[in-house]
């Protein structure tokens, strides 16, 4: 039995001079259709699609790159992680290219790789990508891939420059602000000084945040405590919790991510720490659960999608107009949710009698309701 569509029944693929004869135009206006050029007719153009649409017809990207010297695809140099930060802007990434209209060749590197950087980039050159997002979060310290020139557009996201090409871009800086924000929040409750879970420093941003923390520090003339390093798992905050537990002049702590800063909480609970009666907890890139955690947890959001889509249209506007300048950047927005993980050190809060009245008179806000995962405030 013989199913009838409307595509083409001929064996071989339908070409565009076979989609012309159908929609009654010329073999040059089917090209200006699916170009998107100007001067064609909304009538022409619908019946240019439908023609296309009933064959089955697809366009040549192969010859159309040929012909244009590009192939309409950008490469992606990422580190292979399941991390949140690293995997939720690749997400973001590969959302916007979607949008362009230009394909996607993501590149994995590991850790400790020794190709890296420089493999992942001749990998895409490879390929013929027309631009390279490089998100490749941690410093290999080898200083080789300096060197590596390309001529295609680079987009680098978070990270110093690793190729150098003819149009340098940057993205996804001012980590640093951010942790000064987290910081101020916690001197601004009247804490002292605040000590720093930091994470792994062969990490751009976990030097980022380190450097904004003790910044911030310096700047209001406190102490800088010694820094506690972990490895962004709630296991490495969970152990650096009992560490600091047992410090009883520890009030505010700034874990350099949510997982952590969770760990960091379960651990302090176990030592009869109470946050944040006892000791206030501000977290990192506010991940799904940070809302929902007991108690909901006071961090910094990463502004990933925001971050994409200004650095990917940056991109494509270098790949598309080589000679033209390069669109303005702006500064990342610094996004502090503010839930019930932070509060004054013990020693400004005012007696528990006058606390419960103070709780009545805002209607029995200290007891969010469930929908919202807790209260938050955006600073």
């Amino acid at each position: 039995m013989t199913r009838r569509t409307g595509r083409s029944t001929s064996s071989s693929a339908p070409r565009s001079v076979d989609v012309a004869r159908l929609a009654g135009v010329s073999q040059k206006t089917v090209s200006r259709v699916f170009n998107d050029e100007q001067y064609v007719s909304t009538d022409v153009r619908r019946r240019v699609l439908e023609a296309a649409e009933q064959l089955g017809y697809r366009r040549n990207n192969a010859a159309r790159a040929l012909a244009s010297g590009r192939t309409r695809s950008i490469g992606v140099v990422t580190l292979g992680t399941a991390l949140y930060g690293p995997a939720t802007l690749l997400m973001g990434v590969e959302r916007v290219v979607r949008d362009t209209g230009y394909a996607l060749r993501v590149v994995n590197t590991m850790e400790g790789d020794p190709a890296g950087i420089a493999g992942a980039v001749n990998s895409l050159l490879d390929q013929g990508v027309d631009g390279i997002v490089v998100s490749e979060p941690i410093d290999e310290g080898d200083g080789e891939d300096a060197a590596l020139r390309v001529e295609v557009p680079v987009l680098v996201i978070g990270a110093p420059p690793p190729v150098s090409a003819p149009m340098m871009l940057a993205a996804g800086g001012g980590a640093d602000l951010m942790a000064r924000a987290a910081t101020e929040h916690l001197l601004d409750l009247g804490h002292t000084t605040v000590h720093h879970l930091a994470g792994p420093q062969r990490w751009y941003a976990a030097r980022d945040r380190l450097e904004g923390w003790r910044a911030t520090l310096t700047a209001h003339g406190r102490d800088v405590p010694p820094v506690v390093e972990g490895d962004w798992s709630a296991g490495s905050g969970y152990r650096a919790g009992r560490e600091l537990a047992e410090a009883r002049d520890v009030t505010a702590v700034f874990a350099a991510n949510d997982d952590m800063a969770i760990g960091l909480i379960r651990a302090l609970a176990e030592a009869g720490r109470r946050v944040p009666e006892d000791v206030s907890v501000v977290g990192f890139d506010d991940i799904p659960v940070a809302a929902y955690v007991t108690p909901p947890l006071t961090t910094v959001r990463q502004p990933f999608d925001t971050v994409a889509q200004e650095g990917l249209k940056r991109l494509v506007h270098a790949i598309e107009n080589p000679d033209a300048a390069p669109l303005p950047s702006s500064a990342p927005p610094i996004d502090l949710i503010i839930r019930t993980s932070t509060a004054p050190p013990p020693s400004r809060k005012p007696p528990a009698r006058v606390r419960r009245t103070a709780s009545r008179s805002q209607g029995g806000t200290s007891s969010p309701p469930l929908s919202d995962g807790g209260p938050s405030t955006h600073r």
